[in-house]
């Protein structure tokens, strides 16, 4: 009963937000425009503005942090670790750098599903690394260094190929997409990213049960029949496809996955299980919200959705840091 309020509260947050996006912005659009439109009989101009500019954006800001949020919960079971995070273990990054590559190297362009597949690839790495590093109680420490080195390397090598790139345009592209933002996505770019969001998420919601056994450690979930390999898999293959295609159409946008399953686990009975789906929605919530306030905030250029996420994210990081290690003394 608990997770129906949970997840009714958080949809009807979701809609109330996303209505509020669609209404407000540089331009606002009166209520009486907006019922006029969902009846069919808006002007042109406010079928622009709602249609092919607001509604894509106000959606993949939806998918873009629910597939972040979902894929930060099931590493989390996965590693048995508050402080797993696909930015934080370098999944992010990782991501980062196989789009930039299909950038530099000409293959967005040449194929359009270069991009979002490079990010996939190389986030499926990142995530490999990862679980054979956390494979067998990895502590705190350690799975915050191995983020650390995975996530610098994976800068580092980003940064050689904007240091490499012979076109100045090119060059002003990639940093402004590296720093996050959903300006002036399309319907293509929801379209593009849907599906493997889709895929990535429903291989992670196959896992909530395992999740749960796993709780209970890896020698115990064995004997309750979870298969400890095929567990690993799915949640490599349902994160790697879920940020990858979400660092496709939004660039780095980090911390959401960290934030929102750990504020919601408390209402779940810190069931692994039980906190997919709100960490779903909690993370569509948080992104729709953070694009809302960089579309709000006064600034001469618009802020991006990647520096909103971490001016928040890294002050809670280190709170959460603080607090762990302090419940290990």
């Amino acid at each position: 009963m608990m997770d129906v309020r949970l997840l009714s509260a958080l949809g009807a947050i979701l809609l109330a937000l996303m209505a509020g996006s669609m209404v407000v912005g540089s331009a606002t659009v009166p209520m009486d425009a907006v019922l006029a439109f969902l009846t069919g009989q808006a002007e042109p101009a406010v079928r622009v503005v709602l249609l092919d500019i607001r509604l894509p954006r106000v959606l993949l800001a939806a998918v873009v942090g629910g597939a972040l949020s979902m894929a930060g919960a099931a590493l989390q079971g996965l590693m048995r670790n508050p402080l797993a995070d696909p930015g934080i273990i370098g999944i992010t990054a990782s991501a980062s750098l196989g789009a930039v590559l299909s950038l530099y190297l000409g293959l967005a362009t040449a194929f359009s599903l270069a991009l979002p597949l490079c990010a996939i690839a190389m986030a499926l790495f990142a995530t490999l690394c990862m679980t054979l590093i956390a494979g067998r109680d990895a502590s705190v420490l350690t799975l915050v260094l191995a983020g650390v080195a995975i996530s610098s390397f994976a800068s580092a090598l980003t940064s050689l190929v904007i240091n490499l790139s012979p076109n100045p345009f090119a060059l002003g592209e990639i940093v402004l997409w590296l720093l996050g933002s959903l300006t002036n996505r399309s319907v293509s770019d929801l379209l593009l990213a849907a599906p493997f969001v889709i895929a990535g998420g429903g291989l992670l919601l196959l896992t909530g049960r395992q999740l749960d056994a796993l709780t209970l450690g890896e020698e115990t979930a064995a004997t309750l029949g979870v298969d400890l390999k095929r567990l690993r898999y799915l949640v490599v293959f349902g994160a790697a496809l879920a940020v990858g295609a979400s660092v496709a159409v939004a660039g780095s946008v980090s911390f959401v996955g960290l934030i929102v399953p750990h504020v919601l686990r408390p209402f779940v009975g810190h069931a692994p299980s039980r906190l997919l789906l709100p960490s779903a929605l909690g993370g569509a919530i948080l992104i729709v919200f953070a694009d809302l306030v960089v579309r709000l905030t006064p600034t001469i250029q618009e802020l991006k959705l990647g520096v909103i996420t971490a001016l928040l994210g890294a002050p809670f990081f280190l709170h959460l840091l603080w607090t762990t290690r302090k419940a290990m003394r």
